[in-house]
């Protein structure tokens, strides 16, 4: 499983732990939380090679992962690197719920219908992808909590602030849902928040 290199804590294995027998062996894999090329592409590398030795050795070995792994997720960096260190490992990737379904579904709310379009895309970087989409009706933005207030106002430049809602900590015991932006702009947003936002 996935861990920050701050410290060796897994949500996913919290949330998955009751599945999870006692004989299973769990190794942390650590991931820096930086965006310095060198050191991600230097973890993805080391941490494939680990799961490769478990493999080679016999083993099954599951990276568990919150959401849907093909989507937003460091599996897919894994996946890669495992089809180049050993492309004859028998990998399955089983999907999963993304965590804009889950919001949607825990607010009753449509994503998309009729002939609406629907794009996903990262906050991780502010709100200048929002501003460059033309004709699109619906909008989910994951890594929302580094730059709230640009994307905020993104929103309302392009007229994507209709109806929007923030989601934190979706189905968990501390789940926040703010519908005006304006708010969470004056707290931290957990790192955990995603936005749903409609014309």
């Amino acid at each position: 499983t996935a861990a920050s290199t701050k410290n060796t804590y897994s949500l996913a294995v919290e949330i998955a732990s009751p599945y999870i027998s006692s004989s299973t062996q769990i190794e942390r894999l650590s991931f820096p939380m930086t965006k310095d090329p060198e050191k991600v592409e230097t973890a993805w590398i080391h941490n494939a090679k680990q799961i490769a030795v478990s493999l080679k050795q016999g083993k099954k070995a599951v990276f568990l992962t919150l959401g849907d792994p093909t989507t937003y997720s460091t599996f897919g960096y894994i996946l890669k690197k495992m089809d180049c260190i050993m492309p004859e490992a028998d990998i399955e990737t089983i999907p999963g719920i993304t965590s804009f379904h889950a919001a949607s579904a825990r607010l009753n709310r449509i994503l998309v219908e009729g002939e609406e379009s629907l794009l996903v895309t990262s906050g991780a970087y502010g709100g200048d992808r929002i501003r460059q989409i033309n004709g699109v009706e619906n909008v989910a933005i994951v890594k929302a909590y580094k730059n709230i207030k640009d994307i905020n106002r993104a929103l309302k430049e392009t007229g994507l602030n209709n109806r929007c809602v923030s989601v934190s900590k979706c189905g968990r015991k501390n789940e926040q849902i703010i519908e005006n932006l304006d708010i969470l702009e004056k707290r931290e947003p957990d790192y955990w928040t995603l936005i749903l936002a409609s014309k």
